[in-house]
């Protein structure tokens, strides 16, 4: 077996803010049990052992939510810890969080940059668009996870900025790209924002339609464009792929491969689904308390999740913009036919920029 990817929400659902779009959220009202609690440290340990003898060569733990910081720092402490002492194969191990940085002090920077953990922060652009959606029971959000990200570079601990593109941060998104800037920045990715599972697309005051997304993504790309003519543009990790494939270089983001990957998400009563898009009843693959990892990718073969998402729309056979499309992320597909809901975005997207994209590429080869 391969290297192990597994996330974990050891937070389950529990979150100290509401944001207005939160997909997960969404998930949690559509089980029967919304909300798992607190991960136990005999959880912990199973997922911990049973993910380390399952893998090899390499094992990455990346943790999320909810907000996975209500475990508090010592749940963090103790799972490295019992990571290192399960870890007899010597695994190469890496660590990630996504957080919305609302909680983070000197004593959480301190055990990540210790700890070696990749941080996302969830940011959405300037003040005015993240406090709109972003809620706070105490107020808004934006200033306080502002001063936080100015304490985990104090401390050097690596972390990325993840945006969620919605209607109102499309609009601002020349706003936010300076901002980006000015705040030192450099690793982004921006995450198009989804509608709740049952309703139509698009109702949402928040909604992403594809003619604004096709906007949004014009604008970033000019942007992002002219400052690599300069040499000092941010990775952004949606271009960063389609310039990728331009290379002959497969993509890492399993939204743009074509198809769904292997993941394990496991929420924190140690239940198994097979991505983070997916943690619904219907899904369920198995459980670590109980089941062994064996038993859960029988589980993923049997349901056919992986094989469904090959099976491209007839139109994308046929889109001379299909190699670099690939088709997009399943749960765009799902309720038009596997035609992605962003279809016409992406057409305009590239129709517009293919000739800088094979420039980018050859400049970015060149270096």
């Amino acid at each position: 077996m391969p290297a192990v990817n597994v996330l974990i929400k050891p937070a389950s659902s529990m979150c100290n803010m509401h944001c207005d779009y939160c997909f997960y959220c969404d998930e949690a009202v559509n089980r029967k049990q919304s909300s798992y609690g607190y991960m136990s440290r005999e959880t912990a340990d199973n997922v911990i052992r049973k993910t380390l003898a399952f893998a090899e060569g390499a094992c990455a733990f990346a943790f999320q939510g909810g907000e996975p910081t209500l475990c508090g720092v010592d749940f963090y402490r103790y799972f490295t810890g019992q990571v290192k002492k399960y870890n007899t194969k010597g695994l190469k191990v890496s660590y990630a969080l996504q957080t919305n940085g609302l909680i983070l002090d000197e004593e959480w920077c301190q055990f990540f940059a210790e700890n070696h953990f990749l941080l996302g922060v969830s940011v959405d652009g300037i003040q005015s668009v993240h406090d709109r959606y972003r809620h706070y029971k105490n107020g808004n959000t934006y200033e306080r996870i502002l001063a936080n990200t100015r304490l985990l570079n104090q401390y050097h601990v690596d972390y990325n900025i993840l945006t969620v593109v919605h209607k109102a941060s499309a609009a601002a998104v020349k706003e936010i790209y300076w901002n980006y800037r000015e705040n030192g920045w450099k690793y982004l990715q921006f995450i198009a924002c989804l509608d709740p599972l049952a309703d139509e697309r698009g109702n949402q005051e928040y909604s992403l339609t594809p003619e604004i997304y096709a906007e949004f993504l014009n604008t970033l790309f000019d942007l992002w464009y002219k400052d690599l003519i300069l040499g000092r543009e941010p990775y952004i990790r949606q271009f960063d792929n389609y310039i990728g494939i331009l290379l002959g270089v497969e993509p890492e983001s399993c939204e743009q491969r074509g198809m769904c990957a292997v993941q394990n998400v496991i929420e924190a009563d140690g239940s198994v689904y097979p991505c983070d898009f997916y943690v619904l009843d219907d899904y369920y693959l198995g459980n670590l308390n109980k089941n062994e990892y064996l038993d859960i990718y029988l589980r993923r073969k049997s349901k056919g999740f992986i094989e469904r998402s090959a099976k491209p729309h007839e139109e994308c056979m046929k889109c001379k913009w299909g190699v670099l499309c690939r088709g997009g992320c399943f749960r765009n597909r799902e309720k038009t036919q596997s035609l992605n809901y962003f279809c016409e975005a992406y057409k305009a997207f590239f129709e517009k920029n293919i000739h800088k994209m094979m420039n980018a590429a050859r400049i970015i080869s060149q270096r």
